[in-house]
């Protein structure tokens, strides 16, 4: 395989969620595979930061504010980037959220309602507006992020672990619905030391790691580069509807 096949140049990419974490990696990987990159979060002076880094290096960045829970705001999303740059060629459902909880009975209906406005309905809106305009221009990648508490979920993340179990189901829904021209895939992470993992017990985490992890470790932010690359480029011209796991080994066997 060319190693031209991961390259993005003359693309735009949009990723939710992509000021830290997971989605600031996957931006300043499409930057430098060439895209255009458009920044998207609740925060639009941690988008903007990245934004300016991107810039600074020769690139070409957008922030935008998009709080992927309100359908009004993932359209007025869409409508920025056409207006911006007339296409979008790469989507990245990145944004999500998992709130902590002491029990099960505690969790309250608004709590409840915002863990599947923001894992669930925001992406099927974002697929929905931007899928039927990619279907209409030059086609593309819709890149879900789901988890592995989609098919592994504990107590601790229980309404979380239904929305990415939906949004995995929605891959496969949407890959149909927008084929042959945009392919719809999914990476399912598991334990990523990302800034998050800064509240977590990590002596605790270590521990668990070495027991129940194959790999014996959480990943590394810049371990889901890959398979971001992968999905967005013409290297995965072949693949659509598939759900890649990336955990160290955690779900066996695979879902």
């Amino acid at each position: 395989m060319s190693g031209a096949n991961f390259d993005l140049t003359g693309k735009v990419a949009v990723v939710t969620g992509g000021s830290r974490g997971l989605g600031r990696e996957m931006v300043r990987a499409f930057s430098a595979a060439g895209a255009t990159v458009v920044i998207a979060s609740r925060k639009l002076e941690a988008c903007g930061i990245l934004a300016t880094e991107i810039t600074s290096g020769g690139g070409d960045a957008l922030a935008v504010e998009c709080h992927v829970g309100y359908w009004d705001s993932c359209d007025a999303l869409a409508e920025t980037v056409y207006d911006t740059y007339g296409r979008c060629d790469i989507l990245v459902n990145n944004a999500g959220m998992s709130p902590l909880y002491d029990r099960l009975v505690n969790v309250s209906e608004a709590l409840y309602d915002k863990v599947l406005d923001v894992n669930l309905k925001g992406p099927f809106r974002l697929m929905a507006n931007f899928g039927d305009r990619m279907v209409q221009g030059d086609g593309g990648s819709i890149i879900n992020v789901s988890s592995v508490a989609a098919v592994r979920p504990t107590p601790n993340e229980a309404a979380y672990g239904a929305a990415k179990s939906g949004l995995n189901a929605l891959t496969l829904s949407f890959s149909r619905e927008y084929a042959p021209s945009v392919r719809v895939n999914t990476i399912m992470p598991g334990p990523f030391l990302t800034d998050i993992s800064k509240a977590w017990d990590l002596e605790s985490f270590t521990a668990m790691a070495k027991e129940n992890i194959p790999l014996q470790r959480g990943g590394n932010p810049d371990e889901i580069v890959g398979a971001a690359l992968y999905f967005a480029s013409d290297a995965s011209s072949y693949t659509t509807g598939s759900v890649l796991k990336i955990d160290g080994g955690t779900v066996w066997p695979p879902a």
